[in-house]
């Protein structure tokens, strides 16, 4: 039996195979050598969720779809169905919606994969695909190996013990090798975390740190949570937004100078094309942090809510810390942060389209580190004032306006550049 072996593709696709036919998972153990499971693990870690009906009938789980007889809840006059039961966006207009579970889901083989009435069932499918399972896996496997390997208390227990020597001027080595019942980490590893923000001590606390140069292999990218895209990814965005349709996004992406120096990160509000931008030292997730906990609490809680419901980011490092950033000081839930999947910065295209305005100032390869937050602001007040067709000739500043009220934007240090003033060229920061 193979046992501590991963799973390889040919044998994900050997499981679906026996799905198909309905076999069960120790039929599927026993011709792949494994422990049924094993299997059944595998299947129930790497489910694919499909919300498609049948040959001639759209999805719809509502449990009373059979009998219903109301119609014309959408009001669209285009729509061509006589019944809101054979629609499949009637459940976002229905309060009377209540969704329907296919009671084979919850026992083996917990797929729709061999299922004799898929072809007439127009419940949310269950199924079982090799390639979206070792994609997953991939993915889960890259993370495991990347950020912390602690709990959020065990990195606030240990930071509570080195960040005070580090202060009073110890070195990590001699923390290290002095207290090695109480760290039980190499120094390597707390030199990490110290880098990567975890700990209220920073390398400016450390002196000899201080006064090397960075070498030219080493790199940003520590994940803070390896696990942080959990129930955030770019489909449970898209299951958030059917029940939030009109829910104002805020996607979040940042802009880099020279590599290892400053870098911007951007806040863009989809539907009126306003775009913040805030300088940081260093592109980690402690300096996105600092940003979203200063705009908390100089906006007030309510109008941050308001402003910044949900955050859309990539799969950055510097956005690793979703609880963070969802969860304040007093543990109240402030915003929901989803991630875009790898390698799609079109799902975020809003963002991407505009940090061609910046790229008109600040052309790629251009550093960063001469720059202030006044510098930035000033760029962004002009690049928000710049009028676009997609708004009707309006600016992103005039709609945000109309959406949020000037009160707002005096607090974000907005301010309307005339049109006639606008420059969109290096010159504007020289």
């Amino acid at each position: 039996m193979n046992k501590h072996k991963h799973l390889s593709l040919e044998e994900r696709f050997t499981i679906k195979t026996f799905l198909d036919n309905s076999a069960s998972f120790k039929e599927i153990g026993r011709a792949l050598g494994r422990d049924c499971t094993t299997i059944s693990k595998e299947v129930r870690n790497h489910l694919l969720f499909q919300k498609t009906g049948c040959f001639g009938r759209p999805f719809n789980d509502c449990a009373n779809r059979r009998n219903c007889p109301v119609s014309g809840l959408c009001s669209d006059p285009d729509c061509r169905f006589t019944k809101c039961s054979l629609c499949s966006k009637c459940h976002l207009y229905c309060r009377d919606y209540f969704k329907e579970f296919c009671p084979d889901l919850s026992r083996p083989p917990y797929v729709c994969n061999g299922c004799t009435k898929r072809k007439s069932c127009t419940l949310e499918k269950h199924v079982y695909s090799p390639r979206f399972a070792q994609e997953e896996y991939e993915t889960l496997r890259s993370e495991a190996r990347s950020g912390i390997c602690i709990s959020e208390a065990e990195a606030l227990q240990l930071d509570s013990f080195i960040s005070p020597l580090i202060r009073k001027g110890q070195s990590i080595h001699h923390i290290c090798s002095n207290n090695p019942d109480e760290i039980m980490f190499s120094e390597k590893t707390i030199y990490n975390y110290v880098d990567a923000g975890i700990f209220s001590a920073r390398n400016l606390d450390l002196p000899r740190k201080v006064s090397y140069k960075p070498r030219a292999s080493s790199h940003d990218s520590f994940k803070v949570d390896k696990a942080c895209r959990v129930g955030r990814t770019y489909s449970d965005f898209l299951s958030f937004l059917e029940g939030w349709p009109d829910c104002p996004i805020v996607q979040m992406d940042s802009v880099e100078g020279r590599k290892g120096g400053k870098v911007l990160l951007t806040l863009h509000f989809v539907k009126c094309e306003f775009m913040l931008a805030f300088l940081r030292d260093r592109n980690t997730a402690a300096s996105v942090f600092d940003v979203i906990e200063r705009l908390y609490w100089e906006l007030r809680p309510d109008r941050f809510m308001k402003l910044f419901p949900v955050l859309l980011g990539d799969n950055g490092s510097e956005f690793s810390n979703p609880v963070a950033l969802e969860i304040d000081a007093e543990f109240n839930h402030r915003t929901r942060v989803f991630y875009c999947d790898p390698s799609a910065p079109y799902q975020k295209g809003a963002a991407e389209n505009n940090h061609e305005f910046i790229r008109r100032v600040l052309p790629k390869g251009t550093s960063f580190d001469n720059l202030s937050q006044t510098d930035v602001s000033l760029m962004m007040d002009h690049i928000n004032s710049y009028s676009r067709a997609s708004l009707g000739d309006y600016s992103p500043y005039e709609v945000f306006r109309m959406f949020y009220g000037q009160e707002i934007l005096d607090l974000l240090g907005a301010h309307l550049i005339s049109p006639n003033d606008i420059t969109l060229r290096p010159e504007l920061l020289k």
